[in-house]
């Protein structure tokens, strides 16, 4: 979503009072306030790993594996997104940052001036740099720290900055099952500018910090830690929930529309079955081993590629019709663009719109109170493309339409 012109200069004058106001404040450190201060961390290397079906990006060995398989740092590209927004919105903004790619040279190519409170080291990006740029940024008093990565990146922001300060995390990794992320880059970019004008409608709430075993997913096990909470702006056009995880009743309904998806496969066409229990249920009814948090190929009932990547993914449809199968993120509402990135824009635009097989239990979309699913593929087009409203399958004889939105 983004904003209209009058709705960002109406946050701009917002911006303007809240700066006229500023003399008698002082930041949650203590900091004597010349204005709001925003601290900002990039992970450049957040979600190299999703393109290459590697499950994540955490480890030096990951990542130099998802380079060697073509991979490209996408995390740089929505940093700027994001700092596109704030930058229309709050021109001037007081900006603290590490140097280099973890924050100043995208925060210098957006227009602005930034203060560098921490080197890393060269060519080294790791945790660890997230962790002593936090506690940097901590210490100066920023009124907010927007970082750019995954739950990896948001949980090493938490440890070292504490509780106090607010964060708010633009999606850039594979995983992002916390509660601290914005729905899109710019939305996060909104949603930041937002809190440091003072806008009433960006409140704040207590969100969770959660993660993946990387090294559990990849043997096909789902390990999920609690890591912490920590106080977040929201807003809820422009913020994601929590994962949440399956309600009683739903496995034999999803097990029924399983049945008919296997029951209905056309013959000499090519069917992603994208990670998550609700499509693995497919592979079950086809007698087919799966991957859970991975993407397999199935054609004439048997199966052609298992836990497969982008060039993997691309390669196989080649010649061939192709349709999609993917599931909800519960809580969420994702369908493209969080744990799937494997089925990318360019796999999407292959198959088309009409040959995406969505499966949710209606429980699922009913909890989602009316808020639209979710599409963040990197491509706007492609985003543009899903949008509107699409065919859900939540039952073994019952389809439901629901609102899909960038």
């Amino acid at each position: 979503m983004i904003f209209t012109s009058g709705a960002i200069e109406a946050a701009a004058g917002t911006y303007r009072l809240a700066m006229e106001a500023v003399e008698d404040r002082t930041s949650i450190s203590g900091r004597a306030a010349a204005g709001p201060l925003l601290g900002l961390i990039v992970n450049p290397l957040a979600g190299v790993g999703g393109r290459a079906g590697l499950k994540g990006s955490d480890g030096k060995e990951i990542v130099q594996e998802a380079l060697r398989r073509g991979s490209v740092p996408l995390a740089p590209r929505r940093a700027a997104l994001a700092l596109e927004q704030i930058a229309k919105m709050l021109p001037g903004l007081d900006i603290a940052t590490a140097g280099g790619s973890m924050g100043a040279d995208i925060a210098e190519a957006a227009g602005f001036a930034p203060r560098v409170l921490h080197w890393p080291a060269e060519g080294d990006t790791a945790g660890i740099d997230t962790r002593k740029t936090s506690e940097a940024l901590a210490a100066a008093g920023v009124d907010l720290i927007l970082f750019v990565g995954g739950d990896g990146t948001a949980r090493d922001v938490l440890i070292a900055k504490g509780k106090r300060i607010p964060m708010l995390g633009v999606p850039a990794g594979v995983k992002m099952h916390s509660a601290v992320f914005g729905t899109s880059p710019q939305a996060a970019g909104q949603l930041a500018a937002r809190y440091l004008a003072g806008d009433p409608a960006a409140i704040i709430r207590d969100a969770e910090i959660m993660d993946l075993d990387e090294d559990a997913i990849r043997q096909d096990r789902v390990s999920a830690k609690l890591y912490g909470f920590s106080r977040s702006p929201f807003e809820q056009r422009l913020s994601q929930n929590a994962k949440s995880g399956a309600r009683p009743g739903e496995d034999a309904i999803l097990d029924a529309i399983a049945r008919r998806i296997a029951r209905t496969m056309r013959p000499d066409c090519l069917y992603l079955l994208g990670p998550g229990t609700s499509t693995r249920r497919v592979s079950r009814a086809l007698d087919l081993p799966a991957t859970l948090l991975g993407v397999d190929a199935v054609m004439n009932g048997q199966l052609v590629g298992k836990d497969l990547d982008e060039a993997g993914i691309l390669g196989l449809m080649a010649g061939h019709d192709c349709f999609i199968v993917v599931g909800v993120l519960g809580g969420q509402g994702s369908l493209f663009g969080r744990g799937n990135q494997q089925i990318s824009a360019e796999v999407i635009g292959r198959a088309g719109r009409s040959n995406i097989i969505v499966i949710a239990a209606l429980e699922k979309l009913i909890a989602l109170e009316g808020q639209p699913l979710r599409v963040d593929t990197g491509d706007p087009a492609i985003d543009t493309m899903l949008s509107g409203y699409l065919q859900i399958s939540t039952g073994l004889d019952q389809d439901t339409i629901y609102r899909v939105q960038s």
